[in-house]
């Protein structure tokens, strides 16, 4: 988690504090939109219960886990799959750490302007990182419309 400072958090009750003039232009200051950890994993639950039994039930070994940012602090990256896709498990033996498939809390939400727009974001997320646990990699996900 990092530190924030007070001054560029927004109150949601507060209008004024959503924009401030820059010569002359109003523009955002923060994300249009707002959910705490708890309220942001229950979605990616929900979309995770919406995705093809198929597609879950070859995951073998795999947490999802919910992080505020990714560790270099930006808001570029949404997800990650960070283990041995499963063209790779030749060298991948029992008793293993699981794998692990992170999505990135600030910055969906920096990229999104409302909760519908959220979820259609966390389910790409969640198919994208799956489908690089099954060795797809970006440039096939790209093509497929998955990237």
């Amino acid at each position: 988690m990092h530190d924030t400072d007070d001054a560029h958090l927004r109150d949601p009750e507060d209008p004024s504090a959503t924009s401030a003039p820059a010569g002359g232009i109003e523009v955002d200051l923060l994300p249009p939109l707002h959910l705490d950890a708890d309220a942001f994993e229950r979605i990616v639950v929900d979309e995770l219960d919406r995705l093809p039994d198929d597609m879950i039930e070859g995951l073998d070994n795999v947490v999802f886990v919910v992080e505020d940012r990714p560790e270099d602090g930006s808001l570029d990256l949404l997800g990650l799959y960070d283990g041995w896709a499963l063209t790779e498990r030749d060298r991948y033996g029992v008793g293993e750490l699981p794998d692990r498939i992170i999505l990135y809390r600030e910055p969906h939400l920096a990229a999104c302007a409302d909760e519908d727009e959220l979820r259609d974001e966390i389910h790409t997320t969640l198919v994208h990182e799956i489908a690089h646990f099954y060795g797809i990699d970006d440039e096939r996900l790209h093509e497929l419309g998955w990237a």
